[in-house]
């Protein structure tokens, strides 16, 4: 481990060069107290200066001065502007692939995914396929799901993180519209049922007036716009009205004044 290096009497003295410095490369008045020196190398030190720069609270200039062997003559070598504890800074920087989010997507946008996405697999478009396939993953042909064109199908992992999304989404048994009746998707006369793995869990809202219409709803989900609910069962027209009611237990103090 390296030793720590020796503060350097000359360089440390160097104060007023370091300011100097300091505010010939920062906008006028923002070069603060001194709050320190600090040993980088034999004869090179580092001065810090408060920044009162309103936009850079908590940060310092950071200006570092050096001298050669035997030479009396202190030199700057840089000026820099770092953050110090509780300075305001910019989040780490994430990659754009990772910083997307579902519903990013808009007109002009292409989403590549990756040859890798765990989320698909080959599908089965001809006997070709299956070269250098069954020697990576124990699939049969028997097994393939039929692409009919499509290179790539869903994983089980992509199937099961559909089917999560689903579940737990707004059209799932658990959201508040479906808490809120009795009567599921999966005895609706508009939901259409859809084929595949999935299909004995979700279907296709075709009922105009749900806000599910268009939409893949769980077969537990429901709404109010079932079709077994008959006419009889909703009230018409504008909502009833309560008869009034007199309060025959209390009175009200009326000031009638004097004649």
């Amino acid at each position: 481990m390296k030793a720590t290096a020796k503060l350097d009497s000359a360089t440390a003295k160097a104060v007023d060069l370091a300011r100097a410095a300091a505010e010939a490369e920062a906008p006028a008045g923002t070069v603060g107290d001194h709050l320190g020196v600090a040993a980088d190398d034999e004869r090179v030190v580092t001065h810090t200066f408060a920044c009162t720069d309103p936009g850079y609270v908590g940060w310092q200039w950071a200006v570092t001065v050096a001298r050669a062997p035997r030479a009396k003559n202190v030199t700057v070598d840089e000026v820099v502007l770092l953050p110090g504890e509780g300075s305001i800074t910019a989040p780490a920087w994430v990659p754009w692939s990772e910083r997307v989010q579902p519903g990013d997507l808009v007109v002009g946008i292409v989403w590549p995914t990756p040859a890798d996405d765990v989320r698909l697999i080959p599908g089965f478009t001809g006997m070709d396929d299956l070269e250098g396939f069954a020697s990576r993953a124990p699939v049969h042909p028997s097994q393939w799901e039929i692409g009919l064109g499509r290179e790539r199908v869903l994983s089980a992992e992509g199937l099961e993180g559909a089917a999560d999304r689903w579940q737990d989404g707004e059209f799932g048994p658990g959201s508040a519209m479906a808490r809120s009746v009795e009567a599921t998707c999966a005895s609706c006369g508009f939901l259409i049922t859809i084929g595949g793995p999935l299909g004995q869990a979700f279907g296709v809202c075709a009922q105009e007036m749900s806000p599910a219409d268009g939409r893949v709803v769980s077969l537990a989900y429901g709404c109010g716009a079932h079709s077994q609910i008959g006419e009889t069962s909703v009230t018409s027209g504008a909502p009833a009205i309560a008869a009034p009611v007199t309060d025959e237990l209390a009175y009200d103090a009326l000031d009638l004044g004097h004649s």
